[in-house]
């Protein structure tokens, strides 16, 4: 009895384990805070945030990257939830702005409603700066999804994760909660999704 309850919770904590490190893949592990331009800790020519979730997390990372020097441009991309606001790109453009970043630098696209449309409308802005190289930041558990769906709109940018791995929907312990759970198992059925039909939302 004591070896199947063993063999149980090891099942589990591997599962556990395998689920966190596919849903967020991180390509910017070991470069520390700034890139040093050498190996993978090169800067990118854009940054991009996109919202849904904890949107201020997801902002404050994309703001933090291109303060420490990670990439040129800063893309935000969101439609309004509430139709009679502004967009969350502007929201997410204003919070920026009041962090210190300069307007200039700043490129929203404004109507995607969900991570396939995000990737489909920023594709247009890749063209027009010139992106060869961009740095994605979502919440954790959908940077695996977020990061098909941009690949499969624009094979010629080369796109590089970076998770926000602690917001209020998602961290570390997101196991312990049946929120958590609900995020995790979501995801892997969408990423199943686009692999059989080529959509995930």
């Amino acid at each position: 009895m004591l070896r199947w309850i063993i063999s149980i919770v090891l099942i589990f904590f591997a599962f556990v384990t395998a689920t966190s490190l596919y849903l967020q893949p991180n390509d910017f592990v070991g470069c520390g805070n700034r890139p040093t331009g050498k190996g993978r800790c090169v800067a990118a020519d854009a940054i991009v945030g996109i919202s849904g979730g904890d949107t201020r997390a997801r902002t404050e990372s994309a703001i933090q990257l291109w303060k420490n020097g990670w990439g040129t441009y800063l893309i935000f991309s969101g439609a309004a939830q509430d139709k009679s606001g502004p967009s969350n790109a502007e929201a997410m453009e204003h919070q920026a702005v009041s962090e210190g970043v300069p307007a200039g630098v700043i490129h929203l696209e404004e109507y995607a409603s969900s991570t396939e449309q995000n990737a489909e409308n920023t594709d247009a802005i890749f063209d027009k700066l010139g992106a060869h190289t961009v740095i994605l930041t979502t919440s954790g558990y959908h940077q695996r999804r977020a990061e098909l769906e941009f690949k499969k709109y624009d094979s010629d940018v080369k796109i590089l994760n970076h998770p926000v791995l602690s917001d209020s929907d998602w961290s570390f312990w997101w196991w312990l909660t049946g929120h958590g759970w609900w995020l995790a198992i979501g995801e892997l059925v969408k990423v199943a999704l686009f692999y059989v039909t080529g959509v995930t939302s």
